[in-house]
């Protein structure tokens, strides 16, 4: 272990395995270590027995749940949206040889005490329920706007320079009344709370084009998709690309204690009695805590049912989003299941996670609006965590940090992050410029 190497990267969560994968095919010389003896840190997946274990202790879990290794239960789940960023990231590196995903069924809105499908286009804005018929033809306009806006060409954006016009702005333009713009903005543009309605409204339509191509690409019920056997194939597929293009990986490594110089820059890392030097460090929160902040905290229900959410056409695989304004909450409440039908439970069980951003210290009165839509239950496990973001000026001390993982169940701030800290770390930005019909193949 006694070498030097250009980055060490501590924890093996999803970011740090996926920068550990495209720093090693930049060439870089990478060493990644984990105080753990399984991958994912907190995005790991658990079979049955595992989950008893962190949630109740020395108990057993019932027989009638049928044999533990055939749960996969990701502690932090999130659907992939099929044209978005991560996905551009599997392709440039060629990750998908690794991995097999299947669509998601559905996507679903909670609106007025219902939950309804998100329609995503000018022809589903015409027979959603969502909508009375005058406020569908606003609807349908707006849809028809977003679909042909195309930034470099002038003529489609209606006399409207997006990067000054606000999303509020945007929406009076077309009439649109608050339940429509409370769907839009939280359903298919994925914002997590209202703020985004005062700023400029490119970044809105930007997000709405993408639910829109990511549905399109599947002609499925949903824009998500998921891998066969949950989000624990993910990092160690990264983990896999680092390897072929050089990386060392070594788990199980106690006390991983980050060494630095007089003047504050990080030097390397001493475990076990033998300490390996580096130029850069990445690393989760938990290896630095006298370099982060206490941003927020998740609350979260983790539940195994016999059936499928009611009132999602029957859908094996599903999101339902919350947005804020329904419940009277701050941010938006998050729902995910997941079945047999992606290998995370045998047949006959489902998945189910309720999450948000936590207001109070009591998750299960909290979730309570989530886990109304849940119906019955076999089993239900409750958890908070706290999320951090670094506070460090990387330049200073050469040290990357990655941010908590949201209450959000969809990838995609997780994955902004993750090209941020790349940019931080190279001084470059990664160029996706590639062939997406490249990944069909890997992804029929």
């Amino acid at each position: 272990m006694d070498e030097e190497y250009d980055v060490i990267v501590l924890g093996t969560g999803l970011k740090e395995c996926v920068l550990s994968g495209l720093l090693s095919v930049d060439g870089l010389k990478v060493l990644h270590m984990d105080r753990n003896d399984y991958y994912g840190g907190e995005s790991t997946s658990l079979n049955l027995i595992q989950l008893w274990k962190k949630f109740r202790g020395d108990d057993k879990p019932p027989p009638h749940l049928g044999s533990s290794k055939d749960y996969n239960i990701d502690m932090n789940p999130k659907f992939i949206m099929a044209n978005g960023t991560l996905v551009r990231v599997l392709i440039h590196t060629d990750v998908t040889k690794y991995l097999y995903f299947k669509a998601v069924d559905g996507s679903f809105v909670f609106n007025k005490a219902k939950v309804h499908k998100v329609p995503s286009n000018d022809m589903e804005a015409l027979k959603s329920p969502l909508m009375g018929i005058f406020e569908k033809r606003r609807a349908r306009k707006f849809f028809i706007y977003v679909q042909d806006y195309n930034e470099s060409d002038p003529k489609t954006h209606d006399g409207m320079d997006l990067t000054r016009v606000t999303t509020k702005e945007l929406i009076a333009k077309f009439g649109l009344d608050d339940n429509t713009v409370d769907f839009i903005g939280h359903a298919l543009a994925l914002h997590r709370d209202d703020r985004y309605l005062n700023e400029p409204a490119l970044d809105t339509v930007k997000r709405m084009k993408l639910y829109a191509e990511s549905l399109a690409r599947f002609q499925g019920g949903s824009p998500y998709i998921y891998p066969l056997y949950g989000l624990g194939e993910l990092p160690q597929a990264f983990a896999r690309l680092s390897a072929v293009y050089g990386g060392t990986y070594m788990l199980n490594k106690p006390e991983c204690k980050v060494e630095f110089d007089d003047q504050g820059k990080v030097i390397g890392v001493t475990s076990e009695g033998e300490t390996a030097k580096c130029k850069k460090l990445v690393c989760d929160p938990s290896y630095l805590t006298n370099k982060v902040r206490k941003v927020g905290k998740v609350a979260r229900a983790i539940a195994i049912m016999s059936h499928p959410i009611p009132n999602t056409n029957d859908s094996q695989s599903v999101q339902v989003i919350l947005p804020q304004k329904q419940l009277g909450r701050k941010s938006d409440m998050y729902l995910f299941c997941c079945s047999y039908s992606h290998n995370v439970c045998p047949k006959g069980k489902f998945i189910a996670f309720v999450s948000t951003e936590a207001e109070t210290d009591q998750p299960a009165i909290e979730l309570k609006p989530g886990i109304d839509l849940l119906g019955p239950v076999d089993e239900i496990f409750f958890d908070m965590y706290d999320r951090f973001e670094p506070v460090n000026e990387p330049t200073l001390d050469n040290c990357f940090i990655s941010t908590s993982y949201d209450a959000t169940t969809h990838f995609e701030s997780t994955v902004l992050d993750v090209l941020n800290m790349y940019t931080l770390i190279t001084g470059k930005v990664l160029d996706l410029t590639v062939d997406l019909s490249a990944a069909s193949a890997a992804e029929e």
